[in-house]
């Protein structure tokens, strides 16, 4: 009986005790990456919206934005 409590205290310390940072960039980074994702997305809806429902393009598989890659 001991055992089983000792095991489902070291879970649930396992379980709840990693917390949700990423470790490998600060919070301020990481606000800056989910901002130019949101960013691109929104020119990508731009370009969608153009291209098929207003018809101010021809079909194209390349955007219009100047996207530069964050890696």
């Amino acid at each position: 009986m001991k055992i089983c409590v000792l095991l489902g205290i070291v879970a649930g310390a396992a379980c709840l005790g990693g917390g949700c940072a990423t470790p490998g960039l600060s919070p301020h980074e990481r606000d800056q990456l989910i901002a130019r994702n949101m960013d691109y997305d929104g020119k990508q809806i731009i370009d969608d919206i153009d291209r098929d429902v207003l018809f101010l393009r021809p079909a194209s598989h390349m955007t219009i934005w100047n996207v530069q890659d964050s890696y």
